[in-house]
């Protein structure tokens, strides 16, 4: 008879989390890079629609264009650079501001 190293569990989040990601380092890593991309685009997106502009003005206030400012505003994009935050940040008259916080505690490997 085997011995259970964990406990069972009806959380999905945490069964899919072992399932997923426990003891793959480079998966959390991934994951972790995701929610910063998404969370970006949201801002951004949550941004423009309380100024109350299209994709296509807030591009016109950037000095850019529509597409440039909708693959920002996507939560697969990659590439925000600081400098573009900025750029929006100026034309909606806001700031960036960076924070560096705490890692979260890992998970228990399953």
């Amino acid at each position: 008879m085997s011995k259970r190293t964990t406990p069972n569990t009806t959380d999905a989040l945490e069964i899919f989390h072992r399932r997923y990601y426990a003891g793959r380092p480079q998966r959390l890593a991934s994951l972790a890079e995701t929610i910063v991309n998404d969370d970006i685009a949201r801002k951004i997106v949550h941004l423009r629609m309380d100024a109350g502009l299209t994709q296509r003005q807030l591009a016109k206030l950037v000095g850019t264009t529509a597409s440039v400012i909708c693959r920002l505003e996507d939560a697969d994009y990659e590439g925000h650079s600081l400098a573009m935050l900025h750029r929006i940040a100026a034309a909606l008259n806001k700031r960036v501001r960076i924070e560096f916080v705490p890692l979260t505690k890992k998970r228990k490997s399953a």
